[in-house]
């Protein structure tokens, strides 16, 4: 497991890897919400209240960043992040 520090914009988010058989399982969390990888559900998410959003074919932390939202909580879409923003700029509207 990897736990790093990502300095932004707006904040220090925190970053978690962990590598499962296939593709790693990645998370990068700010204040008020996270990016989360593929094999996170977003529905659920988005049922226990949380600020999140999903991006698909990442396999580091700077690919997250890169990476297009393709999904986003209701709680995320009020705080203004919209799908194909990168999830850089989503999570600098998550401090």
């Amino acid at each position: 497991m990897q736990v790093e520090k990502i300095e932004l914009e707006n904040g220090s988010a925190m970053g978690l890897s962990f590598q499962m058989q296939n593709a790693p399982l990645l998370v990068i969390r700010a204040d008020k919400g996270f990016v989360m990888c593929g094999y996170l559900d977003l529905d659920t998410a988005g049922i226990l209240g949380d600020v999140a959003v999903r991006v698909k074919g990442v396999n580091t932390f700077d690919d997250v960043l890169k990476a297009q939202v393709v999904g986003a909580t209701p709680d995320a879409i009020d705080l203004g992040i919209k799908v194909g923003m990168t999830g850089k700029e989503a999570l600098e509207l998550m401090f």
